[in-house]
């Protein structure tokens, strides 16, 4: 079946913002992603536009699997993932979504390599502390978020056009399992749960070639795509909120274009 262009909100040479439903569209062929960067929904209850994020932990696991298995069949053969997410949830009672998350994956057929802990450097936020200064019922909240890198079949890259640009301390740097740098101001993006485009960038350098494709399957304010047109990547988002969508591409013509003009 040849699709029409109607769920296509934006696209430009090789960056396509597609306004769609990730676990409904048909516009991502299988086989096709090198490398998915994403961080979904975090059901912490986050006024999203289109999208309910305060549904009992069980559906959200139900959810979080069919999405999973969507992002396994678009994937390459020698595919990699990385998925942030959070290492646990405190908010409407304790929850291991990391682990859940990971065992989640392994079902669906996702092969584990290892997670880089992310110190977003954010502990002043926090505000809960269960029983203060008793052993009665104190919170332990690690202020840290987790990047599992997931792969397909095998690990070892051999499609693609071969071409790495990382940097010799860039390499040495980002090989260690501990990344700290701050994260995104939701004002400045206007998008209640955004990440830095640190985040994209060094995942896409570290694992992928030039000219691969990307995929955000919650694209929500375009922070990957940004990261691909810089690095030179193919890049596709996937976001079902349109408000998203114009924010996504504002962002990817606005923030592309100041670097550019800097590299030059």
């Amino acid at each position: 079946m040849k699709l029409g262009k109607e769920k296509i909100y934006f696209e430009n040479k090789n960056i396509r913002i597609i306004n769609d439903d990730f676990l409904k569209t048909d516009y991502i062929k299988d086989n096709s992603i090198d490398l998915i960067v994403t961080s979904p929904p975090y059901n912490v209850d986050i006024k999203y536009g289109s999208y309910n994020d305060r549904m009992p932990y069980k559906v959200y696991l139900e959810f979080t699997g069919a999405w999973l298995d969507k992002a396994y069949k678009v994937l390459k053969e020698d595919g990699r993932f990385c998925l942030n997410i959070p290492l646990d949830k405190n908010k409407g009672g304790q929850q291991s979504v990391y682990a859940d998350i990971i065992s989640i994956a392994k079902k669906i057929g996702w092969k584990y390599h290892s997670t880089i802990v992310w110190n977003e450097q954010n502990i002043s936020r926090r505000t809960a502390w269960g029983s203060w200064l008793s052993a009665r019922a104190p919170y332990v909240i690690a202020p840290v978020e987790m990047i599992a890198i997931l792969y397909k079949k095998r690990w070892k890259k051999l499609s693609g056009s071969g071409k790495s640009d990382i940097e010799k301390k860039e390499f040495v740097e980002w090989t260690n399992g501990v990344w700290t740098f701050m994260g995104e101001s939701k004002k400045r993006v206007g998008h209640p749960a955004p990440f830095p485009v640190e985040l994209p960038k060094r995942c896409i350098k570290l694992f992928t070639f030039t000219g691969d494709t990307v995929l955000d399957p919650f694209l929500g304010s375009g922070t990957t795509l940004i990261a691909c047109k810089l690095l030179n990547r193919k890049g596709i988002g996937v976001e079902i909120d349109k408000k998203y969508c114009e924010i996504a591409k504002r962002r990817l013509l606005k923030e592309t274009k100041t670097q550019i003009e800097i590299n030059i």
